[in-house]
């Protein structure tokens, strides 16, 4: 009955789960009479913990809740920030046209720019958090934010307004795949749905207040301090990360937990059933592999108080018993580079593995399913700021710049809504759903709300389209299509993400990687023909096309939610083949 617990069971499908049975296998597969140990659960609601976390004071699932909360306050802040850098240049288009004579279309080419070197940033910095540690690409983007809103600050050249946007757009690299990598260190598996529901909420206050913001900043003092006030906000940021962004990395496969004692048993019985770390060699030596090569890496980064005082349980040979830790000192948990436990020298020939790893994600039907939900979003953000920056400033509407960013808050609005549509309540529903289908939940149901974003978004579009087309003076028609846009945009995002990791929930950060690839690359083509598109077509044309082409990209999760499972029992060999090469 562990078929949907152990990834060696010839029944077992990724994405699949028994609400009710999947406890059961839990405790039958790695916390039953083989050992007499028990599973670790929630105190409250008796939820199994997953992953089970060791008892070293130094595995970030131990840590305090104000530790947590404040490493999650951390996260979803440079979530908002790097997205709200990265879409403020808008609100200084008028400005640069009007002084330095920078075409609209000049600047729409550095928003293509910004497109590329976020899903290009986010793909070259993924090996990163798994070799030299999560935080050194928090402070890379803040440093590369940093420069790229200096550049844009001092601009009078088209070419300063474009290059400048590289910059801020590698800054927001880190939020497209990181941060999510960084809260499921420290948060538990039950508890990543409200998490991820948090993580899109941020990215939508940044992407629509930050507009918002430099507007105001526009029109009160200068079209440079938008970007002046935004390194000043990166230097306290990388001030504040440095000495509070605690590391979360940890190998917890190297620690005494529930499972880890199963394996280790099963290993030494001459079991493969449930060996899924010990694939070609045995524990010991893989313990013995990644301790000489902590200290090789030690060596080389001059960070010798980090290698660990290793005690190893007697009876479950190889593993650390993490109660005889100590926590470590400030220092170390501050550590601005952590190396990995299995870092060869510096790392250069695993940095290429890891990229070449990371590729092998195409292959997944549900990444390129995700990145063409999130992308078209992307791709709508293009087109109805373009209108806004590019018409609403003149008659009949002669907005100011602070009139012109307050049309981001309806938009905030309905991401905010969409959010908790598909994030909170679609949390229920899944459960409701799974057990009415006798208890087995699957990736999938979650399709089901893209219903929503079929109707409500198209409309929205048509809303918006028609109302700047014809010149309606009265808000409420482009301001409501604005509200049903935003809508679209929490929900697919949410939906996009949640079903991604619900798939492949061992693979998060490489995921997250082909889908912030896809979704900036599909965003980077119409930014660089949407003003050629609306100059052919028109306002109101392009709009309803945009209107139907949403509804029919919407409507694609109905084939996946039929055939989805399908794609995941045909991509279960690849998945587990790709995690062992990883971990192994």
């Amino acid at each position: 009955m562990d078929q949907y617990t152990n990834p060696n069971h010839p029944l077992y499908v990724p994405g699949t789960f028994n609400i009710y049975a999947q406890q059961h296998d839990l405790e039958h597969a790695y916390g039953g009479a083989a050992d007499g140990s028990q599973l670790k659960r929630d105190s409250k609601s008796g939820i199994v913990l997953m992953p089970q976390p060791s008892e070293s004071p130094n595995d970030p699932l131990n840590w305090s809740k104000v530790r947590k909360y404040w490493h999650f306050t951390l996260m979803t802040f440079i979530t908002a920030f790097t997205a709200a850098t990265s879409n403020d240049a808008g609100a200084a288009q008028d400005s640069l046209n009007e002084i330095y004579g920078i075409s609209y279309n000049s600047m729409n080419t550095g928003a293509g720019v910004l497109f590329l070197s976020i899903g290009w940033g986010t793909f070259f910095l993924s090996p990163f958090p798994s070799l030299y540690g999560r935080k050194i690409t928090y402070l890379l983007c803040l440093f590369f934010g940093l420069v790229g809103s200096v550049w844009f600050a001092l601009a009078t050249k088209t070419s300063d307004t474009i290059w400048s946007q590289m910059f801020v757009g590698i800054s927001e690299s880190c939020a497209e795949a990181h941060v999510q990598l960084s809260l499921t260190d420290i948060f538990f598996q039950h508890q990543l749905g409200s998490v991820l529901t948090a993580y899109i909420l941020a990215t939508s206050i940044g992407t629509f207040l930050g507009p918002l913001i430099a507007g105001y900043i526009a029109s009160g003092e200068s079209f440079r301090w938008i970007g002046w006030w935004a390194v000043i906000v990166s230097a306290g940021a990388i001030f504040v990360f440095i000495f509070t962004c605690e590391e979360t990395y940890f190998d917890r496969a190297l620690y005494t937990t529930p499972i880890n004692k199963t394996i280790t048993l099963d290993a030494s019985n001459g079991s493969s059933s449930q060996g899924q770390i010990s694939n070609k060699k045995g524990d010991n030596d893989l313990f013995d592999e990644k301790e000489k090569n902590i200290k090789n890496s030690s060596q080389i980064f001059k960070e010798e108080d980090m290698i660990l005082d290793y005690q190893q349980d007697s009876e479950y040979d190889g593993l650390i018993d993490g109660s005889k830790e100590k926590l470590h000192s400030y220092w170390k948990r501050n550590a601005i580079i952590t190396p990995a436990t299995n870092l060869k020298g510096y790392g250069v020939m695993q940095y290429f593995q890891y990229l070449k790893f990371s590729m092998k994600m195409f292959a997944f039907p549900a990444v390129w399913i995700s990145g063409l939900f999130w992308g078209w979003q992307d791709v709508l953000l293009s087109f109805y700021l373009t209108i806004e920056e590019d018409n609403y400033y003149d008659d009949p509407w002669n907005y100011s710049d602070a009139a012109v960013a307050i049309m981001n808050v309806p938009t905030l609005i309905g991401a905010v809504i969409g959010c908790m549509y598909a994030g909170i309540i679609s949390d229920y529903f899944v459960i409701w759903y799974s057990k009415r289908k006798g208890g087995i939940y699957e990736a999938e149901y979650r399709l089901w709300f893209s219903i929503a974003v079929a109707i409500i978004s198209p409309a929205g579009l048509l809303m918006f389209g028609i109302a700047s087309a014809k010149g309606f003076t009265d808000w409420r028609c482009a301001y409501i299509g604005l509200g049903f846009i935003g809508f679209g945009w929490g929900c697919a995002g949410d939906i996009a993400m949640a079903y991604l990791m619900d798939c492949y929930p061992e693979m998060v950060l490489e995921g997250m990687v082909c889908t912030s690839l896809i979704n900036n690359m599909l965003a980077c083509v119409f930014t660089f023909t949407c003003s050629l598109w609306i100059d052919a077509s028109g306002i109101q044309n392009t709009f309803i096309v945009l209107g139907v082409l949403t509804f029919c990209f919407s409507v694609t999760a109905f084939p996946m939610y039929i055939y989805g499972k399908k794609a995941r029992i045909w991509s279960k060999d690849l998945y587990l083949k790709c995690i062992n090469e990883r971990d192994n």
